[in-house]
């Protein structure tokens, strides 16, 4: 199976999606516990798996399947305490 132009920029997407939410968070601009943070990660891991189904790569679709999975769990995580925070602030007398 051919790999086309669109899926080749669409990968560069999903491989950009990660490596500026890695390079903030090692150049401490941002929290790995945010929402953004995870966002970021669970697109471009999500981007990412998509196209190592096509065609089918194992270990590189395992791998980006359960980053995407763990992102987004850290993503529904971040912006619970997220919400939670905002409630507490809108309590104080």
């Amino acid at each position: 199976m051919q790999v086309t132009w669109f899926h080749q920029a669409l990968s560069l997407v999903g491989a950009a999606l990660i490596l500026v939410a890695y390079t903030a968070h090692q150049m401490h601009w941002m929290n790995s516990r945010t929402a953004t943070y995870n966002l970021l990660n669970a697109a471009g891991a999500a981007i990412l798996a998509y196209i190592a189904m096509r065609p089918f790569q194992a270990g590189f679709a395992v791998m980006e399947s359960v980053w995407t999975v763990v992102s987004v769990f850290s993503l529904v995580k971040a912006l619970r305490a997220s919400a939670a925070s905002s409630e507490d602030a809108g309590q104080h007398p």
